[in-house]
């Protein structure tokens, strides 16, 4: 038992405090891979003013000029602006993920075959996991055997071990889903703007069409004024096309790293089935109260 407490872990550590990427931009970062808002509100504003400054000098041009209307600059802006939150938030979560599913690479469980998990070798695997990473409470799968252990070490009771794991599962379950909440509220906010967008495009056309039936009668300024109007309807319907195009980009993008989120989950219910619930033995006490 001396000697494998001193054993020498193969496995390259994690370290959260160096490796998340909130970290590593000076923002306090988000438990698992829940995202630090103020960090990707600031992306979304660096992103958004870089769209911009690139696009400004073909502001003539047909496709970049779409998004520098001159009677409705507000709402492309905004538009941008969501799209670029919403990248922020994806882009930040896929890294943190990435670092999270490091950590199923990692192993705490002695590699003699003979090792039994008891709550006198409890110990043992906290070391372990203490050489494995700096905080076993920013990891989801060691939070989770350490909440279990911890239970294992006070209580005594080998049986519930596996009870509490498929609680903390369940909660984590719950905790991945609502992190998309803020992106799936962008998700439905994006195309409504390129709606609110459109409708102001079609009242200022028609209006301006309106005001000239009713002060004219010339052919020739009815004319130019529905050159306006059909000027105005296709400046419209491009916000439309703005929000719907990056609604469905932000929409696949998530659902692909969502997916990839849940098979993580089921990883780690595998892993702590692999490396705890199998070497857990049942106490003299709990198999004579089963009896």
């Amino acid at each position: 038992m001396a000697d494998r407490k001193h054993e020498t872990p193969t496995d390259e550590p994690l370290c959260w405090a160096r490796d998340d990427i909130e970290q590593r931009l000076l923002f306090r970062g988000g438990r698992f891979t829940r995202v630090n808002s103020w960090c990707t509100f600031t992306l979304a504003v660096l992103m958004t003013s870089l769209f911009y400054a690139v696009l400004y000098p073909f502001h003539r041009h047909w496709i970049a000029g779409s998004f520098f209307f001159d009677r409705n600059r507000e709402t492309p802006a905004c538009i941008v602006f969501l799209s670029c939150w919403s990248i922020a938030i994806l882009g930040i979560k896929w890294s943190k993920l990435q670092m999270q599913q490091r950590s199923l690479k990692l192993t705490i469980v002695p590699e003699d075959p003979e090792f039994v998990l008891t709550p006198q070798t409890v110990d043992e695997l906290f070391h372990r996991m203490h050489q494995r990473v700096d905080d076993t409470r920013q990891f989801v799968v060691f939070h989770r055997i350490t909440t279990a252990l911890s239970n294992l070490r006070n209580l005594g009771r080998v049986t519930d071990v596996g009870e509490i794991l498929r609680e903390q599962a369940n909660t984590d379950e719950s905790s991945m889903e609502t992190s998309y909440s803020l992106l799936q509220g962008f998700v439905w906010a994006i195309p409504v703007l390129g709606f609110i967008g459109t409708v102001e495009g079609l009242s200022v056309a028609i209006g301006g069409f309106g005001g000239v039936l009713a002060s004219s009668s010339d052919f020739e300024q009815i004319k130019n004024a529905l050159r306006g109007v059909t000027g105005g309807l296709s400046t419209a319907f491009e916000t439309t096309l703005h929000g719907l195009v990056a609604a469905l980009v932000i929409q696949l993008t998530q659902t692909g790293l969502k997916k990839s989120e849940e098979e993580f989950l089921d990883a780690c219910s595998e892993y702590c089935s692999r490396q705890v619930v199998s070497r857990l033995r049942l106490m003299p006490f709990e198999l004579r109260g089963d009896e």
